[in-house]
């Protein structure tokens, strides 16, 4: 089952993505046990391929769309 979290730790600038190093804004928790970080457009790239593993999905994407200065 694959549901979209609100995490306890919110992501930081030090999260980064997993595939190309920018800032991450999702987590996925996968159902063997590890965790992938994923930018916005790499998230939106596999988001199909990552439901059918994912345990959880951590998405904070939306605060790309937030002021500058309220950003983490």
């Amino acid at each position: 089952m694959t549901s979209t979290l609100t995490p306890t730790t919110p992501l930081t600038a030090a999260d980064r993505c997993d595939r190309c190093g920018a800032q991450a804004y999702v987590l996925v928790k996968l159902t063997s046990g590890g965790e992938l970080l994923f930018c916005a457009h790499h998230a939106r790239e596999h988001a199909d391929a990552l439901a059918g593993i994912a345990a959880d999905i951590v998405d904070e994407s939306d605060r790309l769309l937030n002021d500058p200065e309220t950003v983490r």
